[in-house]
């Protein structure tokens, strides 16, 4: 609206109310600096017929995809879903045995411009193309428009609350504009409650006729439920809330339909619990909905950032602050001494010590598994996370890996394709980039001191959050019963479709996978998520009719 109201200012008309028209005024003004005055996500190709110049551009973090694929007959196609370059000539599809390798042991997919289709690439957050026609048909070259860094922030707690909480604010009135209702996810965590309550707040201030939809996945289990601080912001909001179970009996049945929307594989059954959730929203007609991702990564909500913690406090020698913190961390979360030690010591010590801490700690190891034949991917095992920072000794060092690589890319990718496979734009108010950038330039010990993630955040919300949830220290994401589900509820339908996922692998996973599976369920092996990503890779394989190369 702002850039609509500028550019009519230097002369432009508009025919209609769409965003679409606006991007063409502003490349016809600014060029390729328009993406600099762009808030929000998009991806969009633009063809220029009259200078044969093409223009291809992603948002500052990715929430929205832009995929390429070069033919071997010449073609250079652009699209938002791979599955569109199945249609066209010269298409096959070959799996990329090294994103394979870091998706099946690691976890980990679209950390680089690959995909796990060996000739797909992708444009990733902050980059684009501009060049001629005949230039593209020789290759396509990948340029960069934004760099994340972080702003000028004040250190002052109460000066940095005051900015987050302005910031948040006005980066929600934003992305309430819509000709439709706007309803939000509802998790009864800290990020998903914050975008509730100040929605709220703002729908009030304009006497919003009709009450905010929410949404919310709910579990049985009771270990990883969240109904009491669902029910905590309804009850202090009055929000319209509706909830759904997501039932264990549609998992497999569904899997094959997801794994079509998702493009390649997923990493847990939660992102079944989330396609639940869009569909909800669906069938109660609302088409935009506010989600909370990227806060975790930015504010240090996760657990893992007390590995950067300790390993600052213990690299400039504050031992006295780095005992008291652990301590802290030990009270509230009941960890024990060993994989506090590991935390503390995993970013500090050389790599033959860390292969002990792994252990301790059951992280993944750089030897490659004996249920995944690496050599029949073609690759040498190494661990992915080393290169990408997630091994920071810093709070913002993390969060700029996990924002940018390891964490929030596969958190946007499977949430765009569970929404826009029900007709759901979701918004992510978290991932304005002036928050973002004013976040990452707070100091560490505003995000994470002691046993509180999301310092400046909690403060901020101050008397917008019910006090339950705005102190609450628990952290379990958006999960579902999947232990359960595998040792109790239904191990043979693991089993059998782990054994149909190994057979459509074409010899990637070995028959170790099974036993691997029946370690998880006889409780001889931790639980992981491990299995689900061997069932996912097999699912797509087969989905797709991937193929090994040689």
């Amino acid at each position: 609206v702002e850039l609509r109201t500028e550019l009519e200012l230097l002369g432009h008309s508009f025919g209609s109310h769409s965003d679409t028209e606006v991007i063409l005024s502003a490349y016809r003004q600014w060029g390729e600096q328009c993406l600099a005055r762009f808030n929000g996500m998009f991806a969009f190709v633009l063809v220029d017929r009259m200078q044969r110049r093409v223009f291809a551009a992603r948002d500052r973090f990715g929430v929205k995809p832009l995929y390429y694929w070069v033919s071997p007959v010449g073609l250079v196609a652009f699209a938002s879903e791979i599955k569109q370059f199945t249609g066209l000539p010269g298409w096959r599809p070959i799996v990329n045995g090294q994103r394979a390798y870091d998706f099946l042991n690691w976890g980990l997919f679209d950390h680089t411009s690959e995909t796990l289709f060996s000739s797909v690439r992708q444009l990733r957050g902050g980059e684009y193309v501009s060049c001629s026609i005949d230039e593209l048909l020789k290759g396509v070259v990948i340029k960069r428009w934004y760099d994340l860094a972080p702003a000028d922030s004040p250190s002052s707690p109460e000066e940095a609350a005051a900015g987050l909480r302005s910031l948040l604010e006005d980066s929600v009135r934003l992305r309430l504009r819509a000709d439709v209702p706007v309803g939000s996810c509802l998790s009864g965590g800290l990020d998903s409650s914050s975008i509730v309550c100040l929605a709220n707040r703002l729908l009030r201030q304009v006497n919003a006729d009709a009450l905010q939809k929410t949404f919310s996945a709910r579990s049985t289990d009771r270990r990883v439920d969240e109904g009491a601080f669902i029910d905590a912001v309804v009850g202090s909001t009055g929000v319209a809330n509706f909830q759904v179970y997501p039932p264990l009996s549609g998992l497999f049945e569904a899997l094959p339909l997801i794994t079509w929307h998702q493009d390649e594989p997923f990493g847990s059954t939660s992102i079944y619990a989330q396609w639940h959730v869009f569909r909800l929203a669906a069938e109660h007609n609302v088409k935009v909905m506010l989600d909370g991702q990227g806060a975790d990564e930015q504010l240090a909500g996760y657990h893992v950032f007390y590995t950067a913690r300790f390993g600052s406090l213990l690299r400039t020698l504050r031992l006295g602050r780095l005992a008291s913190e652990m301590a802290e961390v030990r009270r509230v979360h009941t960890m024990g001494a060993k994989q506090l030690l590991a935390y503390s010591a995993s970013t500090l010590l050389p790599e033959g010590i860390k292969q002990s801490l792994r252990r301790l700690t059951g992280s993944p190891a750089v030897k490659p598994p004996d249920w995944l034949d690496f050599r029949r991917l073609g690759v040498a095992p190494a661990d992915p996370f080393l290169a990408l920072g997630a091994k920071a000794s810093s709070v913002r060092g993390l969060s700029l890996s996990q924002l940018l690589y390891t964490s929030l890319p596969m958190l946007l990718h499977w949430e765009d394709r569970d929404s826009m496979a029900h007709g759901v734009e979701s918004r992510v108010p978290f991932l304005d980039y002036r928050l973002v950038e004013f976040v990452l330039g707070l100091p560490d010990d505003l995000k994470i001191a002691g046993a509180t993630t999301k310092r400046v955040l909690r403060e901020a919300m101050r008397g917008v959050l019910p006090e339950k949830i705005r102190i609450r220290t628990d952290k379990i994401g958006f999960a579902t019963a999947e232990e359960t589900w595998v040792r109790r509820e239904s191990p043979e339908a693991f089993r059998a479709t782990l054994r149909d996922a190994t057979k459509a692998s074409s010899g990637v996973l070995s028959p170790k996978a099974l036993d691997f599976l029946d370690e998880v369920i006889e409780g001889r092996r931790a639980f992981s998520f491990v299995p689900w990503r061997m069932i996912s890779f097999g699912a797509w394989m087969k989905r797709f009719d991937v193929q090994v190369d040689g």
